[in-house]
């Protein structure tokens, strides 16, 4: 299962405000700008407190890029 569309089209990120990155099949949400990840929970409940996020590197954060644009993952919202 997977986040509701209405959830995703409201969620920011709870440090800049800014969309997040939404994706599935990781169970997570990631705020590009900051190179923080939010787990989504296996009830689909986003985690979105800032102690809980992980803080990715790089390489990873390439990935996640690639990953967006190969799969078109759309932020959730406009800025």
């Amino acid at each position: 299962m997977a986040l509701d569309s209405r959830l995703l089209e409201i969620l920011a990120c709870p440090e800049d405000k800014g969309p997040l990155l939404y994706f599935a099949d990781e169970r997570s949400l990631y705020n590009p700008r900051l190179k923080r990840r939010y787990a989504v929970t296996e009830d689909d409940i986003p985690n979105m407190l800032i102690d809980e996020a992980e803080m990715v590197d790089d390489a990873e954060h390439a990935r996640l890029l690639a990953k967006a644009e190969a799969d078109g993952v759309a932020p959730t919202f406009e800025q």
